[in-house]
């Protein structure tokens, strides 16, 4: 731990507008808000988590080294579950980094998948007419939310396949916000970039 005060330099009040812990209330403004104005790192932690306690001073020092270039946002999972569901943070120490795009792209999904409703009933509209598009949609839409991340692409390329240009090529359109909210990284983001420009150029 020394080590890491030491990162810290002659200037301790920096330390705080730096490295801040967020809550499910304050998260709009300590992340995206913030990351409108310069990059934002999120630290998804819980206190039971052993490789959290290793990365977390690692993460501090670097983002008091970059000095004001980028901030470090920290979340304790247990406390604050909402954040971490809507972005399908499955397991941790998860660390994202957030120039604005993918935070909004991904609560405005969160947004959408509330209104929609069950996705029980939507997979029965599915099944019982495979071309009511709009369904088929929003199908997707609430499977994301509910981290079934393979699924949701799944059913986005579906309509791409049968009718690309549907609702003014909306499908595809989802698809690129989902990958957004998901980050480049993400398997589920590379796996479905791939199937879908096979699908776009084949």
């Amino acid at each position: 731990m020394t080590i890491v005060e030491q990162g810290s330099g002659p200037a301790p009040q920096a330390a705080p507008d730096l490295i801040k812990e967020t809550t499910t209330q304050t998260f709009v403004k300590d992340v995206i808000e913030e990351s409108k104005r310069q990059p934002v790192l999120i630290d998804f932690w819980a206190p039971w988590c052993g490789p959290c306690r290793q990365l977390t001073p690692i993460l501090e020092k670097a983002v008091r080294a970059a000095k004001g270039k980028v901030k470090l946002v920290k979340m304790n999972i247990d406390e604050h579950p909402a954040i971490p569901g809507q972005m399908g943070i499955q397991s941790i120490p998860a660390v994202i980094a957030f120039v604005v795009k993918a935070v909004q792209a991904a609560i405005d999904l969160a947004e959408q998948a509330k209104a929609i409703g069950p996705a029980s009933e939507l997979e029965q509209k599915v099944a019982a007419n495979p071309l009511d598009h709009q369904a088929r949609f929003d199908l997707a839409t609430a499977l994301n939310a509910s981290g079934k991340l393979a699924e949701a692409t799944d059913q986005l390329l579906e309509i791409v396949k049968r009718d690309r240009r549907w609702n003014d090529d909306a499908a595809r359109k989802q698809l690129v916000q989902f990958f957004e909210a998901w980050g480049p990284a993400d398997q589920a983001t590379m796996d479905g970039r791939k199937r879908l420009s096979t699908i776009l150029f084949s």
